[in-house]
């Protein structure tokens, strides 16, 4: 688990597109981006193209007024460009969207906000009309999926028989008279009160009981598959099925082409963290019945489809090494939609990173991002995203031999994308470093794409922003490693100026060409950043990603330190005037950074790791398999500590900013932060901790938007003081 053959012409067309597709403005007239923009930007999400590829909704997602979350509503426009985007539905919590196969109807999931209402599925009309409820069931409906006639619609729910049978006593007594019944309980029988009331304690007893961002984990409710008939005008609202029953989860229903099967994900081992990575693909009759696995690798099945004849199955996935890695690179695979069938690697010869995405700070922050397996009509090829060497770009793979040849070619990041039945079309959301992400629709015959909403355009128009510059150097020992460097917008040559070492984290991600708000903001104040892929990073192959096994951190910092060196080489930076910051695996590289080297002058980790063996301890995943170690703390105790910045915390002389999110499960500041500060504090050395209350692991990409400004700020003043300069107290000792 991470700390995440076209024709030339047109692609030529495509790259340059991108890049330039902000209108012309005079340099005189824009102006430095801002942290505060956030608030203005716009996410487009989950496009959904229709059947028959004449119309896309998708999600449209803004800043809620309060600045405190965001809204989200359903857009729809023609796939030609032929008119602009309109609003769909009201919001502002709509998402999922998925088109009935005739093109007349949307279901979409819908969170009414309320205290204790969950979300539930909806249902609306393309020619107009009110969205209406298709479900109210207790813990709530979402990925939805319909039958290939039309006429039902899959789910998943995790109501479980509890909540059910409270959930129809209600319907049948209705609301007052159970209320009435629940009074003249609580007078006759005192005990009967305490039979109804959920306790609110918890009893562990999995390793794993909560994951960052989603909360505590309720192993008696399990994600169940559920069906509901779609009703026609004027019936009244059907009742949902249940369609599977059990102790685990089941995820991403998908019907077979016939409708006769309802196809699913699973890992049906109760603790499967004792194990390395390992679900499977199941099938049950669309009416219920006997649950059967279908295909089962020596690893974990993830994003799947069915081809167009029902016969097979593609999938992603990898097949777990021997002995484990710490990075597994997902691959592409074909089995026979059977029982017992063998699955065929098509991408065993393919270096790239299947389904892979960027690292970057505006992915949508409450949208979907799907990337699905996209089979054409023949059957004969697969569509699907692919990540190289900081680009993720559409992907063509014989389906039978597995040659690949790209789809779209261009400096950028497919961000999210669905594709017409035939797969003529695919709605694809597109970002790059100019562009936060614009709606395109795809021709894969001809490679055209054609602008469906650009967003974004007019606000962009008015920013003085600048494309980075990709770069390669060597490292200590002759390896090459990638990065990219953002100038400020003014830069002048020959001019050394204070320089900003962003690290990813991970550690096994990339950064790449896409749009990334904190680095243009940091160039924008005067920075020049360097943010390298270090060995470690993925989409560079299978070999690079896993060289820093049992060595994390170590070597991946001397590349990050011969970027540093590249910079000064080159002119670029001031040697006396360099900062250095990441998040999560880039966190702890920050802490372990200071600990080995005073040459910065100031450095930010934020939501980082100090304590190897604390982290072991209470992270939200654990760390049995011998991946990132061989064994446990008291197993190997001098590796724990050797790897541990808070070893080495006496080294420490760089003034070290610790940015903390208070909710944060994946690092847990008691296991970073915390420790980094008390310590140096002891040292006397200077340190401070800014702490985001209710904020997870997803803070910069996600969290509360004033909270992600306040976060932006708080970085630059460090870097302000420290590598400019400026007077800025706030981090003085009242």
């Amino acid at each position: 688990m991470p700390f995440g053959a076209p024709r030339r012409s047109a692609v030529l067309i495509l790259a340059a597109a991108l890049l330039v597709a902000l209108p012309l403005a005079s340099a005189a007239a824009k102006r430095p981006i801002t942290e505060t923009d956030l608030f203005k930007f716009v996410w487009i999400t989950d496009p959904q193209i229709s059947p028959d590829g004449s119309q896309v909704v998708f999600v449209r997602e803004t800043v809620n007024e309060k600045k405190d979350g965001y809204d989200t509503a359903l857009w729809i426009a023609p796939a030609d460009g032929s008119e602009p985007p309109r609003a769909f539905t009201s919001g502002p919590a709509d998402s999922s969207p998925r088109w009935s196969p005739d093109g007349r109807q949307v279901v979409f999931v819908r969170a009414e906000g309320k205290k204790g209402s969950s979300p539930q599925l909806y249902l609306i009309s393309t020619r107009g009309g009110e969205a209406v409820a298709l479900t109210e069931l207790p813990k709530g409906a979402g990925s939805p999926d319909w039958s290939p006639d039309g006429k039902t619609i899959v789910f998943a729910s995790r109501a479980n028989p509890k909540d059910l049978e409270k959930w129809h006593k209600s319907k049948e007594k209705g609301k007052g008279e159970a209320k009435e019944k629940a009074a003249e309980k609580k007078e006759d029988a005192g005990e009967d009160e305490e039979e109804e009331r959920e306790s609110d304690v918890r009893v562990i007893t999995r390793a794993t009981y909560r994951l960052n961002g989603a909360g505590y984990a309720d192993p008696t409710r399990p994600s169940h598959l559920w069906t509901v008939d779609v009703p026609a005008a004027g019936e009244s609202k059907p009742q949902p099925k249940q369609l599977t029953l059990g102790e685990f989860n089941e995820d991403d229903p998908a019907w077979s082409p016939d409708g006769s099967q309802i196809y699913f994900r699973a890992d049906q081992v109760k603790e499967p963290y004792y194990d390395l990575p390992d679900n499977d693909l199941f099938v049950v009759p669309a009416h219920g019945g006997k649950v059967q696995k279908v295909v089962s690798i020596e690893g974990p099945i993830e994003e799947f489809s069915l081809s167009p004849d029902g016969g097979r199955v593609a999938f992603s996935g990898y097949l777990n090494g021997n002995p484990p890695r710490s990075h597994n690179q997902t691959d592409l695979f074909v089995a026979d939609a059977r029982p017992g069938a063998q699955a065929h690697n098509l991408a065993e010869g393919y270096d790239g990173e299947v389904l892979a995405g960027l690292t970057g700070d505006q992915h949508p922050p409450r949208g979907g991002t799907p990337k699905p397996i996209v089979w054409s009509r023949d059957g004969r090829a697969l569509y699907l995203s692919t990540g190289e060497r900081g680009r993720a770009n559409l992907m063509g793979f014989d389906a039978a031999t597995g040659v690949a040849s790209p789809l779209t070619r261009g400096d950028q990041e497919v961000i999210a994308y669905s594709a017409s039945k035939d797969a003529s079309r695919i709605a694809v959301v597109l970002s790059n470093p100019l562009v936060l992400g614009d709606l395109y629709v795809v021709d894969t015959a001809s490679r055209r794409l054609t602008p469906l909403a650009q967003p974004n355009q007019e606000l962009f128009s008015q920013l003085d922003l600048t494309a980075p510059e990709e770069i390669t150097y060597k490292s200590f020992d002759g390896k090459e490693i990638h990065a990219f460097v953002q100038k400020p917008p003014n830069y002048k040559a020959g001019e050394k100026y204070p320089l900003i070492l962003n690290i990813h984290g991970g550690p096994h991600a990339a950064y790449g060409y896409t749009f990334f708000h904190e680095i243009q903001w940091m160039a924008a104040k005067g920075y020049v950043v360097i943010y390298p892929n270090p060995r470690g990073s993925s989409s560079y192959g299978q070999e690079f990603g896993n060289v820093i096994q049992y060595e994390f951190p170590g070597d991946d910092a001397k590349d990050l330190l011969a970027g540093v060196d590249e910079m000064v080489k080159r002119g670029f930076a001031d040697p006396k005037r360099l900062g250095v910051t990441g998040g999560s695996g880039g966190g702890i590289l920050t802490n372990w950074i200071v600990t080995q080297t005073d040459r910065f002058a100031a450095a930010v980790a934020q939501r980082s790791i100090a304590d190897w063996s604390s982290f072991w301890y209470t992270a939200d995943f654990t760390l049995f398999r011998p991946t990132w170690f061989k064994g446990a703390p008291w197993e190997d105790p001098q590796d724990f500590a050797r790897r541990s910045p808070i070893t080495h915390i006496e080294n420490v002389k760089t003034p070290l900013m610790l940015i903390e999110g208070e909710a944060d499960y994946r690092t847990p500041p008691t296991a970073g932060g915390e420790q980094m500060f008390r310590a140096l504090k002891y040292l006397k050395r200077p340190v401070v901790m800014v702490r985001f209350p209710d904020e997870s692991h997803e803070l910069s990409r996600s969290g509360k938007p004033w909270h992600r400004i306040e976060r932006l700020r708080h970085i630059t003043a460090w870097f302000d003081k420290y590598l400019q300069g400026k007077k800025i107290d706030t981090y003085d000792v009242p």
